[in-house]
């Protein structure tokens, strides 16, 4: 009993560990991520037109949607089928599993790293239309117009997401195969592997 009670607190703050790097380490990715993608969109849009704007403006909510799907679901999806798959020798299962087995940092990232990347794109895009706007029709209520393109942003994120959210909850499974499939032709074709291996369990030796 004593030598598993070690083991367990061991395991706990391997954990805590694991949880702390992981923290300070997507804290600081995101916050790359986040200046480096709003100064290259914001440059980027302020050279195209009103349309343009906007087609690039709802393209941005759309990946924002589509990483919240997968984020929940693969929180939410059942590991047990792909065990059968990957006994069959089907190889997208091992990473479909690898993919269930890092919810926790796959989801954050997926909904939270980029979903909130996406909404800081989002809004830096709006204030860059609604200049336009004011620029090209002389409008004199710009408090107005900024006012309607946030609601417009916010009423097509919460709504996609929304949609989403029923998406992965009826298709959790079959998105995390879509998603594996990625990963594996990722590692396949190009010798990138995002996802940590899966630790192999230690044969417990029977007592005689």
């Amino acid at each position: 009993m004593g030598n598993n009670k070690k083991k367990d607190s061991k395991k706990t703050k391997k954990r805590k560990k694991y949880n702390i790097k992981w923290v300070l380490l997507i804290t600081f990715w995101t916050f790359v991520l986040a200046v480096s993608v709003s100064m290259i969109s914001e440059s980027i849009m302020r050279n195209f037109d009103i349309i343009m704007a906007f087609i690039t403006l709802i393209l941005i909510i759309f990946l924002g949607v589509v990483f919240d799907l997968i984020g929940i679901s693969v929180a939410i999806a059942n590991e047990a089928p792909f065990h059968s798959m990957a006994a069959n020798k089907v190889q997208v299962a091992r990473y479909a599993v690898r993919l269930i087995r890092n919810a926790g940092p796959v989801s954050n990232f997926c909904s939270d790293v980029i979903g909130d990347i996406a909404g800081i794109i989002s809004g830096a895009a709006g204030t860059i239309i609604v200049i336009k706007l004011l620029n090209i029709y002389g409008i004199k209520e710009g408090a107005f117009v900024s006012i309607v393109m946030s609601g417009i942003i916010a009423a097509l994120t919460v709504g996609g997401k929304a949609y989403g959210k029923e998406i992965a909850i009826n298709n959790a499974n079959k998105i995390v195969l879509y998603t594996a499939n990625f990963f594996m032709i990722l590692h396949k074709k190009f010798g990138i592997d995002l996802l940590p291996r899966l630790k192999k369990k230690k044969k417990i030796k029977k007592e005689r």
